[in-house]
């Protein structure tokens, strides 16, 4: 049996994970990483602190009888998540921290502190598989319940770590997790998923913006596709590709945001097709599999379903032309490309376009 190191983070999916690897006659260790100042502030509702709670994760160890240690990775949080989230707003983006934060963070540090103290493997309680391939590698799969499976999140771990990874629960439907969950005693109320940024917490992210970065927040012009003037913002980073309440702007028809610009401070207003979008240009492209033939299923969101589509890779770049146009693909999201249920890998959107319009944060 191997030596594995677990990442908790007090919550009913990881908890689950670490039952089933001891249950299985492992040496399971819990590990926490401390993300985020308050992530275990006793005075705080649990609701309101960190995705990573130290106190639960510590409380489950104690039920199963397996150790349970803190890594301090607020340093390493602050610089590939929270600075990567705040620049990439000052840009025009709208950057996904929960992806970064498994690149850079989560998945490295449990590897880094399991090669340092001896650990065989690490796990973590994510919907996804890693499966051994005929030719001895390893390929990320989607998870087997397809209303939970986080295979979108997990795309850019390198592929030369998969080996070192198993996720427990890649297999499972939330159901029987469930089951197992409230079998450990756990109260109803704290093994509830938490759905916010971490960082951010139960508040607005503008709000988080204001206070972190309130020089990114100059006032500027919305304007109509042709740039007619219609009002004015606060703040280009307070906007979001498809938003369409908030603005102030009575147009007497629906209309949504399409485009911002940075540099010009400006935020362009339109109808629900100039949202719509063709063709996704990425970068920073991490690759997990070969990608045999050109027709894929993409993913643009994480709640979005797979779109067939037509992929080219090129070195570190990504173009993607899908089958069916898409409604508001937004720079700094990613898009995830799969054959079947194989992840294939992806990149970072940087810019969308339709025909001969394109959408750019």
């Amino acid at each position: 049996m191997a030596r594995v190191l677990i990442g908790m983070s007090g919550g009913v999916d990881s908890s689950v994970a670490a039952a089933l690897l001891a249950r299985a006659g492992h040496q399971v260790t819990g590990v926490t990483l401390k993300l985020w100042d308050g992530a275990d502030d006793p005075e705080a509702p649990w609701q309101e602190r960190s995705c990573c709670k130290v106190g639960i994760a510590r409380h489950v160890c104690d039920v199963l009888g397996i150790a349970h240690r803190v890594v301090d990775m607020r340093a390493p949080f602050r610089r590939h998540v929270v600075d990567d989230f705040l620049d990439g707003y000052a840009r025009g983006d709208t950057p996904n921290p929960c992806v970064r934060c498994n690149e850079a963070v989560k998945f490295t540090g449990l590897l880094d502190h399991a090669a340092t103290e001896g650990f065989d493997l690490v796990a973590t309680g994510h919907y996804a598989r890693i499966e051994r391939t005929g030719w001895g590698g390893y390929r990320l799969l989607k998870g087997a319940d397809p209303n939970k499976d986080q295979s979108y999140f997990l795309y850019r771990i390198p592929h030369r770590d998969l080996a070192r990874i198993r996720l427990p629960l890649g297999a499972m439907r939330k159901p029987q997790v469930m089951d197992i969950a409230r079998s450990l005693g756990l109260p109803a109320d704290e093994i509830a998923e938490s759905q916010e940024i971490c960082f951010v917490g139960t508040g607005d992210y503008r709000d988080f913006l204001r206070a972190e970065r309130p020089g990114m927040l100059a006032p500027g012009d919305i304007v109509d596709t042709a740039g007619t003037p219609l009002g004015r913002h606060g703040g280009v980073a307070l906007h979001t590709i498809g938003q369409r309440r908030g603005l102030n702007v009575a147009l007497g028809r629906r209309a949504y945001v399409v485009a911002t610009d940075p540099a010009t401070r400006t935020v362009t207003m339109g109808s629900e097709d100039d949202l719509l979008t063709d063709t996704v240009y990425a970068g920073q492209l991490n690759r997990l599999a070969p990608l045999d033939h050109p027709r894929v299923q993409v993913k643009v969101r994480y709640r979005g379903a797979p779109v067939p589509a037509t992929a080219a890779l090129d070195g570190d770049r990504l173009t993607v032309r899908l089958d069916a146009p898409q409604r508001a693909v937004t720079p700094g999201q990613s898009v995830v490309l799969y054959q079947g249920d194989t992840v294939i890998g992806g990149g970072i959107i940087e810019r969308a376009a339709r025909g001969d319009r394109e959408a750019a944060g």
